[in-house]
């Protein structure tokens, strides 16, 4: 189950009132309302209405691809960490420590610049010494637990099968780029492809390799062949066809082109019995692919792939270089980052849980974990309440439905345990050194897993992390500190409009569990069908017609959102939004809400639900998140939501003719 990317969630540390940040302005309860729109009819477009004006006079900032209420949080907080960082530099104990080293070294450009590429020297020279097939091949086994990609990865996580107990598993991997860029045909993806060009033969180049243009065709080539017997981001989303658990034994049987015993010990794994294949086709068409290629493809794939995965932390032409094609080509940013945002990036990513400690002490109270812990339970509520009133759903299914929800695990804010990071080392004046030790030990971390006993105290985010996530493994739902904070969510709020944005978000995490991945999980964890053969028919039959909805939408000329890598996604915000109003309504208590600035309750309600979704972005970065990302596009998601909700027509008179309209049999309804 993927992880939600930047959803606005609860925030419970501020006062009510006015609050406004990177041109957000959400007046004296929740709505903002100079950014509404009333030249567009909300008929029509719910997004542009109720946004409108803050598009017309938002300018993106040349450092980003998008602006919008998650990226003006996100630039708060890292405005927080960073005092936290500069703080921790001036402490005493082992992590501060560590904290401090590692942003020195990010952020000490002349000793960057001055080793130059001496902290990659081992490596490029053992790429060169590769001599034939077969050598690169296990070299690519032993890069396992480095942060250089090769064309298959290994992991360790639980078993989807047996939540109590962690499996290897191995699965698609090495493109700088999504597949669709590769193989696309449209001009987008050829000037994308061009572009990567150049940045392989500036990456060569600036290494003072011979003849780059050659080595970045051959490397292009490569890729190429790689990307077309490479699994489709669809297909990876079934996850009963990414099941295959093989033993030893029937690994050798079923994919002999590979020396298991030796590449399972070479990425640190020869204690695994068994092992999951995530693209067994893949894996099986990789083996010949591998072998046919000249040593000299596979060198040169291996060095671009060491150049591009160091690129960010060697010497600003290097930067520049990675920044050009990924920042600018893919996202269409106009600059980088400042540097120091980039560092405290870096120490996120490498000491995350030792800075969430210090971001918890700082800016999470515990007044604020009760309140998200009663506003969760309050949609979980709701959304029990529901099951009871599905007619689709049979009575065996529902009684598997209520177990289910009973089991849910609840992570607000931060983990009981914080993790341990006395064994990494790092030093302040070795940035690529560091990335390499952080990858080394990360990957330890997880290797180290197998055999034990799963911890499902674990988190797969930090508490400084602006996000949420349903993991069914665990049959969670986490939400961190980050993302409980203005202005997502006040106690002093309208509850039309706190529903109408945490309330959905937390309905839309919820609801994960109930989606076309999750529901194929129990309350265990456990990837079970708990479903009768009938339910599950008329399930897959509402989701195809949620299918055909989004593959309508065009957020970019010539590029629609794919229906089937965001089904998942789409059905938590469809469900999420319905379950919100639900226990909206039950919040009054049969009492009218009162009438705000000319808006019913029911309008302020989807009005916020709007704005909870705001957001500008470059077309460059819209391309990128259609072929790539599981989710529609942020300004596209009301509108796929709200035009199938009856209280939406209801409380705006949608009729037929407007542009939001939808039949009632083309509206898709899962919890309703």
């Amino acid at each position: 189950m993927k992880m939600s990317r930047l959803l606005p969630l609860a925030a419970l540390l501020c006062a009510a009132g006015a609050w406004a940040d990177g041109g957000l302005d959400y007046g004296r309860y929740g709505i903002d309302l100079n950014g509404i729109d009333p030249a567009v009819r909300v008929q029509d477009n719910l997004s542009l209405h109720a946004n409108g004006r803050w598009i017309q006079r938002t300018v993106i900032p040349a450092e980003r691809s998008s602006a919008g209420v998650a990226e003006a949080l996100a630039d708060r907080n890292l405005e927080r960490l960073r005092q936290l960082i500069e703080q921790a530099g001036q402490g005493t104990d082992a992590e501060a420590g560590q904290i401090a080293a590692l942003y020195r070294s990010f952020m000490d450009e002349d000793v960057v610049a001055r080793r130059g590429l001496e902290p990659l020297r081992e490596s490029l020279r053992a790429v060169a010494g590769l001599g034939t097939a077969a050598e690169a091949v296990r070299y690519m086994g032993r890069l396992q637990d480095q942060p250089v990609d090769t064309p298959f990865r290994f992991y360790v996580g639980q078993d989807p099968k047996d939540s109590a107990a962690y499996l290897a598993g191995v699965g698609q991997s090495g493109l700088a780029m999504d597949q669709d860029y590769y193989l696309g045909k449209s001009a987008d993806f050829a000037a994308a492809r061009k572009a990567y060009l150049s940045y392989l033969e500036r990456l060569f180049a600036l290494a003072e390799l011979d003849q780059p243009q050659s080595r970045a065709r051959d490397v292009l080539a490569f890729e190429t062949r790689l990307a077309k017997i490479q699994w489709t981001n669809v297909e990876n989303r079934d996850i009963q066809k990414t099941y295959n658990k093989l033993s030893l034994a029937e690994l050798a049987r079923r994919q002999p082109g590979y020396d298991w015993p030796a590449l399972l010990a070479d990425a640190g794994l020869d204690a695994a019995k068994q092992l999951n294949l995530d693209q067994p086709g893949y894996l099986s068409k990789l083996a010949p692919l591998l072998r046919a290629a000249p040593a000299s493809t596979l060198r040169n794939y291996l060095l671009a792939r060491t150049l591009d995965a160091y690129a960010p932390s060697l010497t600003p032409a290097f930067v520049d270089a990675h920044f050009d094609f990924y920042g600018k080509t893919l996202e269409g940013r106009k600059q980088n980052r400042p540097r120091w945002k980039r560092g405290v990036g870096m120490v996120e990513s490498g000491l995350g849980e030792a800075l969430g400690k210090l971001y918890v002490a700082r800016y999470f109270t515990p007044e604020a974990k009760r309140q998200a812990d009663e506003l969760v339970r309050n949609l979980l509520q709701a959304y029990d309440q529901s099951i009871d009133t599905l007619d689709w759903m049979s009575a065996a299914t529902k009684r598997q439905a209520h177990i289910k929800l009973s089991k849910y695990t609840l992570k607000i804010g931060y983990p009981d345990k914080w993790r341990d990071y006395g064994g990494l080392q790092l030093a302040p004046d070795d940035l690529a050194g560091n990335v390499r030790r952080i990858a080394v030990f990360n990957y330890r971390y997880m290797s180290g897993k197998l055999g034990q006993p799963v911890d499902r105290k674990e988190w797969s985010m930090t508490p400084q992390t602006v996000n949420a996530y349903y993991n069914p493994a665990n049959n969670e739902i986490v939400f961190p500190a980050a993302i409980l904070q203005a202005p997502y969510f006040d106690p002093g709020f309208d509850p039309a409009v706190n529903y109408g944005s945490i309330g959905a978000t937390i309905g839309h995490e919820i609801s994960h569990g109930f989606d076309d991945q999750g529901s194929q999980f129990d309350g265990d964890g456990n990837m079970r069908n708990w479903w009768t053969a009938s339910d599950k028919a008329r399930f897959k039959a509402a989701t195809r017609k949620l299918v055909k909805q989004y593959d309508r939408y065009q957020p970019v000329p010539g590029h629609h959102v794919n229906g089937e890598l965001t089904l998942g996604e789409n059905i938590a915000d469809n469900a999420g939004l319905e379950v919100a109003y639900k226990a909206y309504h039950l919040a009054l208590a049969g009492k009218d809400a009162p009438v705000l600035d000319g808006m019913s309750g029911d309008q302020r309600f989807f009005i916020a639900f709007a704005q909870s979704w705001r957001s500008k972005s470059r077309d460059e970065a819209t391309l990128k998140q259609l072929v790539s990302d599981p989710h529609t596009p942020d300004l596209w998601r009301p509108i796929g939501t709200a035009s199938n909700m009856e209280p939406f027509y209801q409380a705006f008179g949608v009729k037929p003719g407007d542009k939001m309209y939808l039949s009632p049999k083309q509206r898709f309804h899962l919890w309703w």
